[in-house]
């Protein structure tokens, strides 16, 4: 702890938005995280093997009770939408799933790109702090006295080596959790697309069939 703390302070002022930087990167990370896996998630699978068997039962009172018991969820929320148009034709029953769809999807991506933003200004503020070390640096061969040249160009060094690796050690996770949380985004996203056209089919057979009350 003592040597990050060192490597902080000799980093000068740059370190302390590459910080800020990284705070905000956690809390996105942690926010979407809980989102992803907790709150927007569910086993797709044994949900609409559920929700088929009340369709084909013409159960469809009992299917959005269902979809209710798992309010925060993204796919019940847009199979809901579908049900309750379940008795209404065809259309509906289509602009019922796109229009939930539409609404939800957004919700689902949102700030999981920002990740990216936060490491790109992560990794620049870094670069910055490069820069600024290097001219310090030079700046002190000039202007120093010789007996404290040696200690102004360590310094100027430091600033740069401890920024730069600074914004990489933020930038890096950043990165690598916005892909992780892509894939479970298009995880969700997938499950969503392909049971709306099941659901929808369905539906649609049941109307056809004269299964609408």
């Amino acid at each position: 702890m003592a040597e990050i703390a060192k490597a902080y302070v000799d980093g000068g002022g740059w370190m302390h938005p590459i910080a800020l930087t990284s705070i905000i990167g956690v809390a996105i990370i942690v926010e979407r995280f809980i989102a992803l896996f907790f709150k927007f998630n569910i086993n797709a699978d044994a949900f609409m093997g559920q929700i088929s068997k009340l369709v084909m039962a013409n159960n469809i009172d009992r299917a959005i009770k269902l979809c209710n018991a798992a309010p925060t969820a993204i796919l019940p929320k847009v199979i809901k939408a579908g049900l309750s148009r379940a008795n209404k034709g065809e259309l509906e029953i289509a602009n019922a799933l796109e229009e939930a769809q539409l609404e939800l999807i957004p919700i689902v991506q949102r700030r999981t790109p920002t990740l990216g933003g936060v490491a790109n200004v992560a990794t620049l503020l870094g670069l910055l702090g490069t820069i600024v070390g290097l001219i310090q640096a030079f700046s002190a061969l000039e202007s120093a006295a010789p007996d404290q040249r040696a200690a102004a160009l360590a310094s100027g060094i430091s600033v740069a080596m401890n920024t730069t690796a600074f914004g990489l050690i933020v930038a890096i996770p950043c990165m690598v959790a916005q892909m992780f949380l892509q894939n479970v985004t298009m995880k969700i996203l997938s499950d969503v697309d392909q049971y709306s056209v099941k659901l929808e089919n369905l539906l649609v057979s049941r109307y056809r069939a004269g299964g609408a009350q």
